[in-house]
């Protein structure tokens, strides 16, 4: 034990510590009532105490609601139901749960890695996680829910622990959540409140959705290499591995030769995925006239009003499904419809504890929303950096640390770009930088501390996941293996900042760093 212990650096020693530190938090069930609770009683005393902040976006005023009011009371009894029912991570993960748990199970995912990256080295296959997982926030959520169980998966097929996939999957999702190759409906999103801010200052302010896209383009590239480089050269010694210790998971790292039976199974699982994919650009693609009807008005599917994005996660779910059916019945797994059902229940299983855990993650998120205090909170803090009065790169820094720090406890990325742009972009369009510039710091800080907070709706997501294998997994656990992450992320996309205003380089079609001199 003290031969390991000296081999171990300062910072797995930080990391082990922090460890231990997260995990003696109680149960995240306890934690998130006791939070609820704390919410209350902060609540009342700013209520008492008249705490209040001008909402630049309304220009109305923003009170604390006190939850220990008789409104409050009232309110907490006759919507704690709905609240619950309403919780949206809860539909859509029980939603990937049906199609992922055939998948799964049938060994159609296993056979399907074994195939294509059986034998590839680890810092491909992580580089290859990192990559999709960066590269996800084009599905919208849904990378939260998917890619890690697929990345346990991944990484056990190389002999890997699955924890450790499960890890790097979720927070190269969640840490780098704003940086893609592809415009999806995150930049959309961002850009409506973007424009509607600019306009405060000049009516005649029109761009695109693409206004940070060349920036982006080349933080997925550096994020997916300094993540792998992450991975391979940090934290992959934290988790050893054998054959024997695999075997804890039912996963025989050995069985990496396919059977005949297996690539017979792979190529009928293939041929069903084709015909769903197939069907699915005839349903939603304009250029197949009226059947395209995921497709909205516009013909557009990219549109957040579009039923195919509304539907991501379902179409998700059928695209894992539908092949693990088929490989299932092609290999014998399947031989009625009681044994898909089986492994389907069996999935749902799995999810009890997560799903408990959601009653009371939904009462705390809806206290901290409806007592105003979220809002209070990114106003005061937008309104303090202004106040600080920096300039040039200590600006650009200091909005991603506020951003930053607002992610804590706000997790929408929309509500809290719609307090801050009223803020941030009309200040910094005084200051002579285009609105480009502030919306791509805006979300590097939105997106860094994603990981870092348990008040994040999909770190109980990845808990639910992560106890799969190992059921002493904590807060503590989770965050330790998150924060080599945020921090690593933070620092490349600084020096990519300083470098992209150092040199004044277009941040996109449309987008740059200053505003145009008339």
């Amino acid at each position: 034990m003290t031969e390991e212990k000296a081999k171990k650096g300062l910072l797995d020693r930080m990391l082990d510590a922090i460890e231990r530190v997260g995990n003696k938090l109680p149960d995240p069930i306890t934690l998130f009532l006791g939070l609820a609770i704390i919410v209350a009683l902060v609540s009342w005393l700013c209520s008492a105490l008249g705490v209040q902040a001008l909402n630049p976006a309304t220009n109305e005023m923003v009170v604390t609601q006190n939850l220990f009011s008789v409104w409050g009371i009232q309110y907490l009894w006759s919507n704690i139901i709905t609240n619950f029912s309403g919780f949206a991570p809860l539909g859509m993960v029980l939603v990937a749960v049906i199609g992922s748990s055939v998948a799964e199970k049938s060994g159609f995912l296993v056979a399907l890695m074994h195939r294509f990256l059986g034998g590839a080295k680890g810092w491909v296959v992580s580089l290859v996680i990192i990559f999709l997982g960066i590269n996800l926030n084009i599905a919208g959520d849904a990378g939260f829910i998917v890619l890690p169980p697929l990345a346990a998966i991944l990484y056990m097929s190389i002999g890997r622990s699955p924890l450790l996939g499960m890890y790097v999957g979720f927070a190269s999702v969640a840490a780098g959540f704003c940086a893609n190759v592809l415009l999806g409906l995150s930049d959309a999103l961002a850009y409506g409140f973007t424009e509607a801010a600019a306009k405060m200052v000049d009516p005649s302010y029109s761009a695109s959705i693409a206004i940070n896209w060349y920036f982006l383009i080349v933080s997925c590239i550096i994020l997916t290499i300094a993540g792998t480089i992450l991975v391979e050269k940090v934290l992959v010694h934290r988790f050893p591995m054998t054959p024997e210790s695999l075997a804890q998971y039912d996963f025989d790292v050995e069985s990496s030769n396919l059977s005949a039976v297996q690539k017979k199974g792979l190529v009928v699982a293939g041929i069903a995925e084709l015909v769903y994919v197939i069907l699915i650009l005839v349903l939603s693609l304009p250029i197949f006239g009226p059947t395209a009807i995921l497709a909205d008005e516009t013909g557009s599917i990219t549109n957040s009003a579009a039923p195919f994005t509304k539907g991501i996660v379902f179409t998700v779910t059928l695209a894992l499904m539908i092949p693990g059916i088929a490989y299932g019945i092609a290999i014998g797994k399947y031989k009625n419809d009681k044994d898909i059902w089986a492994d389907i229940s069996q999935g749902f299983a799995e999810m009890g504890n997560y799903v408990f855990m959601c009653f009371f993650i939904s009462i705390f998120t809806n206290f901290f929303s409806v007592s105003n205090l979220g809002t209070i909170l990114a106003i005061n803090g937008a309104n303090g950096l202004k106040a600080i009065g920096f300039e040039g790169v200590p600006l650009m820094i200091g909005l991603i640390f506020v951003a930053s720090f607002v992610n804590l406890f706000i997790g929408s990325a929309s509500a809290k770009w719609a307090i801050l742009a009223p803020v941030f972009v009309p200040m910094m369009m005084f200051m002579g930088y285009d609105p480009a510039i502030t919306q791509a710091v805006y979300r590097i800080g939105d997106s860094i501390t994603n990981p870092l907070s348990p008040l994040f709706t999909y770190t109980p997501v990845l808990l639910g996941f992560a106890r799969k294998y190992d059921k002493n997994v904590g807060l503590g656990t989770v965050i330790a293996n998150m924060l080599p992450f945020s921090v690593t992320f933070a620092i490349v996309w600084i020096i990519q900042v300083i470098v992209w205003v150092s040199l004044n380089l277009p941040l996109g079609p449309g987008g740059g760093i200053y505003l145009p001199v008339a």
